[in-house]
Order: C-alpha cells, then sequence, then structure tokens
C-alpha cells in the first residue's frame, strides 16, 4: 500500500530535503512515543514528539523533544523568551496547528510557529517526527528539520535515564 502523501511531506519535497517514511498501525487509543520506537524499529533516542504550548495571550510556541522526555517548563520558556507557558488545550489543537492529536508534525503547520528541538537532537544522526498523520512518521536529518521549521535548538527536555 502506497502512503499518501501528506502536507509536511509535500514541504520537505518542495525544500528538496531527503527523509523517509516509516508508518505503524494505529487503533482506536493514543499510543505513547515508546510503543511508536517498537513499532518503526527506531531507538527511542531517536523517536521526538511534537507539543504545542500558548503564553497567556494565546500564542503558540512548538517544541520538539525525544518521546521519553518532558518539557521543562522553565527552560522552554526561557527559550522563547516568555515567562509562562501553557499546554494548548486539546481542542484547539486542530483549529491552531491543522493537526490532531498523535498526527501533529512540526512541519506543515498552519503557520511557521516559533519552534524549538531539544538539541539531545543533535547527537542523533536523523531523527523521527510526525509525518502529519496519526500512524505515519518521518526520518529526517536535524538540520534539515531545523531549516524547514526555522527552528532553535535548546535543552527544553527533562530526560529519562532508565
Amino acid at each position: 500500500m502506497k502512503q499518501k502523501k501528506t502536507n509536511a511531506m509535500r514541504i520537505l519535497e518542495n525544500e528538496g530535503i531527503q527523509y523517509e517514511v516509516r508508518t505503524f498501525k494505529m487503533g482506536k487509543t493514543h499510543i505513547e512515543g515508546q510503543e511508536v520506537a517498537k513499532l518503526i524499529d527506531a531507538s527511542p533516542e531517536q523517536v521526538f514528539k511534537t507539543l504545542v504550548f500558548i503564553n497567556n495571550d494565546g500564542d503558540p510556541y512548538v517544541f520538539v523533544i525525544p518521546v521519553e522526555g518532558n518539557l521543562n517548563m522553565k527552560h522552554a520558556a526561557q527559550a522563547v523568551k516568555e515567562k509562562k507557558l501553557h499546554l494548548l488545550p486539546l481542542q484547539d489543537l486542530t483549529k491552531v496547528t491543522g493537526y490532531i492529536r498523535g498526527g501533529c508534525s512540526p512541519v506543515g503547520m498552519k503557520h511557521l510557529y516559533p519552534t524549538v528541538i531539544d538539541q539531545s537532537a543533535e547527537q542523533q544522526d536523523t531523527i523521527f517526527v510526525s509525518g502529519g498523520q496519526r500512524g505515519v512518521q518521518m526520518e529526517v536529518h536535524v538540520q534539515d528539520l531545523a531549516k524547514v521549521t526555522n527552528a532553535t535548538l535548546a535543552d527544553v527536555a527533562n530526560h529519562h535515564m532508565d
């Protein structure tokens, strides 16, 4: 079965960026990132999730962090020069990004929001981010992802070490 191109994939192609797609079957339930890593046969350190936060005025900020980590709120706020950030309410996710939970890609949101990729991504040759659809992951070079999303790299995640 050929994978239908998502908006995120089209954007990467238009920018001449190499990427690989890996897909997995989605059930009705939300799948945690570690499970996604297993399903696409990638190490969890390589798989990143996209989180959207807002400031007190409702301006969105995008954070791309390892699936095994959590956003360090203090570092995240400092990285985007805000005093305080709040998680974007789930019911606003599609309205703000154009994506649904579990299929939110940092590439191809409705607008190019300020984006921060956790600096741990630099330790990987490539990382996986959502391809813009549930069950679709795109493998891309960190520098290419940063270029296409206009992202900065900063230490914004708390990492869980086993």
